[in-house]
């Protein structure tokens, strides 16, 4: 892995990761109902620092790779999605809107992580807490939306 490649996949997971300074959870977010197991607001930062720090190893160990094609579209559709989530769950406050970009983001971080497994099964192996931090974020999302009917409906 050439550092100056892994530094600008990094710059990328930064850059969607940015939209959580300009879309802030705030009050609104403070106040729905969440469930008892919702992680505790101090976990969030830590937890896509290290998911990041992952992603733009694995979207490294490939782009130099032969074959890479798929893995590094699939590597594109995914920050994009990564990225779209918080506009639309804390900027637009659309509980169902932000849980139809989580399946996708689902879907796409699966994807991406069998395509690059295919190339380099370590950056496969990478993706895999990202998949299931994807996972816990969806079962939240989902409950927030249940939990929240009357907000989620007027979304």
């Amino acid at each position: 892995m050439i550092w100056i490649t892994f530094a600008i996949f990094l710059a990328a997971c930064f850059a969607a990761g940015t939209t959580g300074a300009i879309f802030p959870p705030g009050e609104w977010y403070r106040q729905l109902s969440k469930p008892p197991w919702t992680p505790p607001d101090w976990l969030f930062p830590v937890a896509w620092t290290t998911l990041y720090i992952c992603m733009a190893a694995a979207g490294a160990r490939v782009a130099l790779a032969d074959d890479n094609a798929i893995p590094m579209a699939l590597w594109a559709l995914q920050i994009a999605l990564n990225a779209l989530w918080t506009p639309v769950f804390f900027g637009l406050k659309r509980i169902r809107g932000g849980m139809m970009v989580l399946c996708a983001l689902w879907v796409a971080v699966a994807a991406c992580m069998i395509a690059l497994w295919q190339v380099d099964w370590i950056a496969g192996l990478l993706f895999v807490p990202y998949l299931a931090w994807v996972s816990v974020a969806g079962a939240l999302n989902f409950s927030v939306w249940r939990r929240n009917p009357g907000i989620a409906a007027a979304a």
